[in-house]
């Protein structure tokens, strides 16, 4: 009886997790058009869910992002091309609405801090390593402590 409820639920496990973004997108907002719906879909993956905001608007059943999907589909259908659509959408909501930010001025801060701080710890790592290696090279000795340690090994 256990494993039988544990297969039940499994199997409700996998379907859950294999159909999560097919429940976003309600049958009423799909276009008839095969290309557009494409197209639709794969701009809705590109936006981001002001109220999830860790989802696209594609995978997320809230209000606004029902509405931004049905903006796309509309945007669309009256001939507009991807780029016009995206333009669109973040003139009004911003450039926060984007998934992946774009490569401008104003975020090159964002894309180029993974690199400073990479480039940050190997120099570290390099400076680190370097000190190291010189602080434990012993320094020669005078030759007042090379004629003590010959006269100590000859008396031992």
């Amino acid at each position: 009886m256990r494993w039988l409820v544990i297969a039940v639920f499994g199997a409700f496990f996998g379907l859950f997790l294999t159909c999560g973004s097919a429940w976003a997108v309600n049958p009423d907002e799909v276009l008839s058009d095969a290309n557009l719906e494409a197209r639709a879909r794969a701009l809705s993956a590109q936006f981001r869910c002001m109220v999830c905001q860790n989802q696209s608007i594609d995978d997320s059943n809230a209000e606004l992002a029902r509405d931004l999907r049905v903006l796309v589909r509309e945007r669309l259908v009256n001939g507009d091309s991807d780029e016009a659509v995206v333009n669109y959408v973040v003139s009004r909501y911003g450039e926060f609405v984007l998934l992946k930010p774009r490569f401008e001025g104003k975020t090159l801060i964002l894309w180029g801090t993974p690199i400073l701080l990479l480039a940050g710890g190997a120099v570290a790592m390099a400076v680190y390593a370097v000190r190291r290696r010189v602080r434990h090279e012993p320094d020669p000795l005078s030759a007042e402590e090379q004629e003590k340690l010959e006269r100590i090994l000859r008396e031992s």
